[in-house]
């Protein structure tokens, strides 16, 4: 494994504090989208990003923004690379972003008690019951689902049944 430059890890942190075009409370960063910056040359960078799902329709523009940045910062040329694998999961949102989902009134999604494939059975199997979804206003577990999808793809529409207020629930994946 290559160690990062001090420029490059610099330049990770720039691309990292664009803030994400749908949920601009966060940052790439936070989100987890930004996997690595590599220098090609003097004033050349290419620039790792994987989206939170393949069809997202904010990668155009998070790539334009990350672009614009670091040839502010000095890159002649920047290149933006969609990366597909290893996969985005929300398991990629840092501790800062859930707290500022939070804060902004949107449930961050629950951390999956597991790495890797989620498994899928079909039939009466009984698994336990997943975490509440948490309203981000009173912290109270009692809430529910009014529609699978929201403002965005990757998030659904809830209603806390203790304090009656409608929330985004910013799906897991």
């Amino acid at each position: 494994m290559v160690t990062p430059t001090a420029l490059e890890a610099e330049l990770l942190a720039l691309a990292g504090s664009v803030p994400d075009p749908e949920l601009p409370v966060l940052t790439l960063a936070e989100l987890g989208v930004v996997r690595a910056v590599r220098l090609h040359g003097t004033g050349a960078a290419e620039v790792e990003l994987t989206p939170t799902y393949t069809g997202c329709p904010a990668i155009e523009a998070m790539s334009a923004d990350i672009e614009r940045l670091l040839h502010e910062h000095g890159m002649a040329e920047v290149t933006v690379r969609t990366v597909l694998t290893p996969a985005w999961s929300t398991d990629d949102i840092t501790d800062e972003g859930r707290r500022k989902l939070r804060e902004f009134g949107i449930a961050p999604p629950r951390v999956h008690a597991a790495s890797g494939p989620v498994p899928v059975t079909l039939g009466a199997t009984r698994t336990a019951a997943p975490e509440p979804v948490r309203c981000p206003h009173c912290g109270s577990a009692d809430t529910e689902l009014l529609s699978r999808f929201s403002s965005t793809a990757c998030k659904a529409l809830r209603r806390c049944l203790a304090c009656r207020e409608p929330f985004d629930h910013f799906k897991e994946l």
